[in-house]
């Protein structure tokens, strides 16, 4: 090692060294900060002492760890109560802040639930993300969308359950389509009793407890009465109904004997593969590809994925792994669960199945980063970049008649697509219709407070745009103080006659559009990334569009929450017969009292 980098790793030691007198010898997380207080690391001990005592002792360290310690200025603290309590608050602090030298994982999407909301006297079947606060009955998480879709679809299909909103529900006077296509037995104007629809509903909740074949076999049994008795239509729904909870298990292609609940991890190489198993069917797999940890073994990386993995999630009673993992017992017990290595029978064949999916992943992982990285050098080489590339930020606006307008970020980098790094910007300022003022505003708040030095900060910034859209942007960073070569900026427009295949590529010092030929695969990749941004920009403002349009005149009115305008939803039907009602009228909803009634009275008659 060079005496430079011996003299910036020994100003690391004596740090860790002035600090660790203070320090108890109890369980507890730990932060190494930076020079600009940036978090290098998050970790966790059961004796805070002896394992910071450690990174003192540099000989032994990996030349990773030992160029973290190099970086070290301070350090921050948290006891715990136990070690467990200890390693969950460490997963959480490796999502929140991401530091450079943790094993990161790469994908942190919310995995869907399929949700029997019960809060209602007649219950409908959903598809839920996020935190399990909706009272109800939750099956998953899932791994796989597709396989929660064709569920639902199955489950709705089978047992004709609901899947409508409360205050859709509230407001019908005849059967919906969904009644007419036979998915739903239409509880909402009274068509089905309220114990026929729990009978049904009882159905789904066995049938995603893994009991399909007494289900099945009571649909057989009542579709074989109904034909008896030559009730021949009813038999006819009935056939149906299994056919569908047939379906549903043929594309659950792999599954167990028996009913089971668990989740299956492999590693291979940087691959973490993830199957998921509920009631002894397959809901779909999915793979990690996490940053960070290449001098670490198996076991170890997955003892630091695990506890990121279940964050907000609700483990399986049993957790299949590869490889044994480092403090398997700690990590079971944090997570409330069993982590088993299989050796035989079929849980091992789950095991060799998921192996074998990691290596095959981790195969087209490795040629699809050699493919991205070998593009990012080519498109520096077209644009004349002065530096390498390794971020790319591309933006697009959207508005809707010049409503609702939202700023768009997409992020690129060797690795492809970085989902998780995706920005929205709710345009507040400017007028929806005006390109120029919204992308200056998208890009002041972007980059008001960023850092050059940043691992964040971009290389490239790509407009989908023309020539006044690069002005602007050149702009925005001139008023920032970014007008350096860093990040270079490019823009994006759509050919002559808006044809694609045909772009411009409207570079700064670049007296004429860069166009590349037809068929040469930088248009593509650049095509590629103009067409997520714009995806997303779609995307992104039809939600805010949708949430615009959901807002009620009652939300400006103090004192009524969701439960109220649920009662006097479905005591009225609509909003507008709300606004149509006499103060007696409104004194009849439960809830109601006769201030409130007044005063919604005279929020509509003002």
């Amino acid at each position: 090692m060079m005496d430079i980098e011996k003299n910036i790793l020994l100003e690391g030691q004596k740090v860790i060294a002035a600090i660790l007198p203070n320090l108890p010898s109890a369980p507890g997380t730990y932060r190494m900060l930076g020079a600009v207080g940036e978090v290098l690391y998050v970790g966790k001990a059961n004796n805070l002492k002896k394992r910071v005592a450690a990174y003192t002792r540099t000989d032994r360290l990996s030349a990773r760890i030992q160029r973290m310690v190099a970086r070290t200025r301070s350090m921050v603290f948290a006891v715990a109560r136990s070690e467990a309590e200890a390693l969950l608050m460490e997963a959480s602090l490796i999502k929140a802040l991401k530091p450079r030298y943790n094993i990161l994982m790469r994908d942190d999407k919310s995995y869907a639930d399929i949700l029997i909301a019960t809060q209602h006297d007649f219950p409908r079947i959903l598809k839920h993300r996020g935190v399990r606060s909706d009272p109800g009955e939750y099956f998953g998480p899932f791994a796989s969308t597709v396989a929660v879709n064709e569920t639902i679809d199955a489950l709705q299909k089978a047992f004709m359950l609901r899947n409508c909103s409360d205050a859709f529900f509230g407001q019908r006077t005849r059967p919906c389509l969904q009644y007419h296509i036979r998915r739903c037995t239409a509880p909402c104007v009274g068509m089905v009793s309220r114990g026929d629809y729990a009978a049904q509903v009882e159905g789904a909740r066995a049938f995603m407890k893994g009991k399909s074949r007494d289900v099945q076999e009571d649909l057989l049994r009542r579709m074989q009465a109904a034909s008896d008795a030559e009730e021949y239509e009813k038999a006819a729904v009935l056939r149906d109904r299994l056919q569908a909870l047939a379906a549903v298990q043929g594309k659950q292609a792999v599954h167990l004997s028996r009913p089971l609940d668990a989740d299956v991890f492999a590693v291979h190489e940087g691959c973490v593969s993830v199957f998921v198993f509920r009631a002894g069917r397959n809901y779909g797999n999915a793979s990690f590809f996490p940053k960070g940890g290449d001098d670490m073994e198996p076991g170890g990386r997955l003892a630091a994925f695990l506890p990121q993995y279940y964050e907000g999630k609700v483990p399986p009673p049993l957790v299949l792994v590869s490889v044994p993992v480092d403090e398997g017992n700690l990590v079971a017990t944090a997570l409330g669960t069993r982590i088993v290595l299989p050796q035989r029978g079929i849980r091992k064949d789950m095991v060799a199945l998921a192996r074998e999916n990691a290596r095959q992943e981790w195969g087209r992982h490795v040629a699809d980063a050699a493919t991205q990285a070998g593009l990012l050098e080519k498109l520096g080489k077209a644009f004349s970049c002065p530096h390498s590339i390794r971020r790319i930020e591309v933006y697009d606006n959207s508005h809707f008649m010049g409503a609702d307008p939202v700023g768009a970020m997409v992020v690129a980098g060797p690795e492809g697509f970085a989902k998780s790094s995706y920005r929205k910007f709710n345009i507040r300022q400017a007028a929806g219709n005006d390109d120029f003022a919204m992308m200056r505003e998208v890009f002041s708040r972007r980059f008001r407070d960023s850092n050059p030095k940043d691992s964040t900060f971009p290389d490239l910034l790509l407009i989908d745009g023309g020539l006044g859209q690069l002005h602007a942007v050149q702009d925005s960073l001139r008023a920032l103080g970014l007008q350096g070569k860093r990040p270079f900026v490019a823009a994006i427009a759509k050919g002559p006659d808006r044809n694609a295949g045909h772009e411009r590529i409207f570079i700064p010092g670049r007296k004429t559009p860069l166009v590349f030929p037809p068929g040469d695969p930088l248009l593509f990749f650049v095509e590629r990334l103009r067409d997520e941004a714009h995806r997303f920009a779609i995307g992104s403002q039809r939600k805010r569009r949708t949430k615009t349009a959901m807002t009620s005149p009652l939300d400006d009115l103090p004192g009524i929450g969701s439960s109220r305008k649920r009662a006097l939803i479905q005591r009225f039907g609509s909003i507008k017969a709300v606004s149509r009602a006499s103060v007696a009228d409104l004194l009849q909803v439960p809830g109601i009292s006769a201030a409130m009634a007044q005063r919604i009275f005279n929020h509509f008659h003002a």
